[in-house]
């Protein structure tokens, strides 16, 4: 029973530690570094918000142009006999094409369906296939955008050293990032909107320049600008020799010449492709392409087995580190567009903060007060638990990385005004029992055993409210039901046993006589 007691008592005191950080922040290098001070949200410390919009008709659009080639290559594959076929179009939303003979419709489906699976319907009006992705297929597509856009979007973000950033999904195609302490979000606004897809093309070398002039090009060819020279074109094989899929790592660096460049680190299947290009098309150019403009266009010298490769383009160091946290990132499966953008002066913070201090501060004296007026010596131990509790919740908070926003701190507040009912309820049921006729020490253990349940079913159905909100709310309501939901279990534990541990050692086993008990 005694090892119980002091483990209680320990638990407490270690939840006070690790809010010492964030009370006192002139502290923090004294204790761990996973002890910390709590981090403030963009309404308390200020900074920048960025809405975004994830434009899925695009990346749509784009995978009904892969489904082209997709049936295209099923249509005249070789090995399992071609299918003749004509006017083969891409609608946009999917594929339709005429199939030459009436007695190969069949076979035509059965391909296709072999080949593509059940992501797609196909159906047919006589000669005609119809070829569409199914709307489930759909959906998941635009599902995994959006989570690999936010996923993108919070390692570029994080590549740049911005601290405790929100990025979170809100209204099924927006992403809304929070970035505290930053004033001017242009930079990061620039860098996280670009898509990034980078690809390395042969450089088509029978194009005369006629050609390049008039804009005409060949099928198979694309004639694209040089990123810092938009006046200059590059006439490239369309055809992907190797993708910027296939990138392990990008960093900035400098050349023999000390001029910044990008190097980067492709993983196997990206080597042995790679190598298989410099390999079999020594003194020939390739390019390399980012967002359809060409970075440079380098002649092959020697073959490259090692998959490590170098990009320069006359990048200044910062171009040359924006182009290694974009490629080291990933590209984006979608266009983003920021469609709203605010900012939150620091000054704004700071006064949110020092009203939140005041109203919180006013609250807490108004119920440590009550409760010393009403239950006397009782009152002022749970006073000693209340600020117990409200150190803990800062600490755990601290220790899980949440962030402190207004709403959390009425998230706290209200926690308070829960804990003291949570405290009142066993008092109470001490009162009566004494009143009943039972001794004091008995009507302490009576008390808080029968208040238990009652304590239990109203705290849970509070965590039960948090965890919906959290669920299914966005921002500021997350903020609140964290803390809430923090303060809930912080509750449950200091109006439980921490106060029925001090109480137990002020009665010390005995009958003592209760202030705030008068009999009828």
């Amino acid at each position: 029973m005694m090892f119980k007691k002091l483990a209680i008592i320990f638990i407490a005191l270690f939840g006070i530690l690790l809010a010492v950080p964030t009370l006192s922040p002139s502290l923090a290098p004294y204790f761990p570094s996973w002890i910390k001070p709590i981090p403030l949200g963009l309404d308390l410390k200020g900074g920048a918000q960025l809405l975004l919009e994830v434009d899925t008709d695009v990346m749509l659009k784009e995978k009904s142009a892969q489904l082209y080639d997709e049936v295209r290559s099923a249509m005249i594959d070789r090995d399992r006999g071609v299918i003749r076929f004509s006017d083969l179009r891409n609608t946009g939303k999917g594929v339709s094409l005429i199939v030459r003979d009436d007695n190969m419709v069949s076979k035509a489906k059965g391909r296709l369906r072999h080949v593509l699976g059940n992501n797609v319907d196909i159906s047919s009006n006589g000669k005609t296939l119809f070829i569409a992705y199914t709307s489930k297929a759909r959906e998941e597509m635009i599902n995994d955008a959006m989570s690999r856009s936010i996923e993108i979007v919070r390692r570029r973000i994080d590549a740049l050293g911005t601290k405790e950033p929100s990025i979170q999904s809100q209204g099924g195609k927006y992403i809304l990032v929070q970035l505290p302490g930053v004033d001017n979000p242009e930079h990061i606004k620039n860098l996280i909107g670009k898509t990034a897809k980078m690809s390395f093309h042969l450089v088509n070398e029978n194009i005369t320049s006629e050609q390049l002039t008039s804009g005409h090009a060949p099928s198979g060819t694309m004639f694209l600008s040089y990123m810092n020279s938009p006046e200059q074109k590059v006439p490239v094989y369309t055809r992907i020799e190797v993708s910027g899929d296939s990138l392990k790592n990008s960093e900035a660096s400098f050349d023999q010449n000390n001029m910044p460049v990008v190097t980067t680190e492709f993983d196997a299947s990206g080597t042995r492709r790679f190598a298989k290009l410099t390999t079999e098309h020594v003194n020939e150019r390739f390019a390399i392409v980012l967002d359809d403009k060409v970075l440079s266009a380098p002649t092959i010298r020697e073959p490259i087995p090692g998959g490590r490769g170098q990009i320069s383009g006359g990048f200044t160091l910062q171009g040359a580190k924006d182009l290694a946290v974009l490629l080291r990132s990933g590209a984006l499966p979608a266009p983003l567009s920021v469609i709203e953008e605010r900012t939150v002066g620091a000054g704004l913070g700071a006064d949110t903060i020092a009203t939140g201090k005041i109203g919180s501060v006013v609250g807490v004296i108004f119920i440590l007060v009550f409760m010393l007026m009403l239950y006397g010596f009782f009152g002022f131990i749970a006073d000693v638990v209340l600020v117990v509790n409200l150190m803990m919740i800062i600490g755990i908070s601290a220790l899980f990385g949440a962030t402190l926003t207004l709403p959390g701190i009425a998230g706290i507040v209200l926690t308070l005004g829960m804990a003291v009912d949570a405290n009142i309820l066993p008092f109470e049921r001490i009162r009566d029992e004494v009143r009943s006729g039972a001794p004091t020490l008995r009507a302490v253990e009576y008390g808080f055993s029968r208040s238990t349940k009652t304590v239990l079913d109203g705290e849970l159905t509070n965590l039960i409210c948090a965890l919906i909100l959290f669920q299914f709310g966005a921002g500021p309501i997350r903020g609140f039901a964290v803390t809430l939901s923090i303060g809930v279990a912080t509750t449950l534990f200091t109006c439980l046993t921490l106060t029925k541990v001090l109480v137990d050692y002020y009665m010390n086993g005995k009958s003592r006589k209760i202030g705030y008990i008068r009999n009828k």
